[in-house]
């Protein structure tokens, strides 16, 4: 998996319900033209990342069509989920870093 771009956003609460930072991260994939995800055109992995008393976690994570904005019935392999969650650690003091 080779991540070509990305966003993210710190999500603010202003009822103060969620615990910890959440973040919202839209990563853009490198298609790969062999990968079964990819026959139907470009995906994205829309993240959601909670960093709370020093714990972080990846909460959700949803594959996306870029063409339409549909989310795709697949499933990440574990080893392409740990990247995922390493970037997202990596690059959410972004979000706090543009406010």
């Amino acid at each position: 998996m080779n991540i070509t771009a990305y966003t993210v956003e710190k999500i603010n609460d202003p009822f103060g319900i969620l615990t910890g930072d959440r973040y919202e991260l839209l990563l853009e994939l490198e298609n790969d033209e062999e990968d079964e995800l990819f026959e139907d055109g470009d995906v994205q992995i829309k993240a959601l990342y909670k960093i709370e008393d020093g714990e972080e976690q990846l909460v959700k994570y949803d594959l996306i069509k870029t063409s339409d904005g549909a989310v795709l019935d697949f499933e990440l392999e574990d080893e392409e989920i740990e990247t995922v969650r390493a970037f997202c650690s990596k690059h959410c003091q972004e979000a706090l870093d543009n406010e």
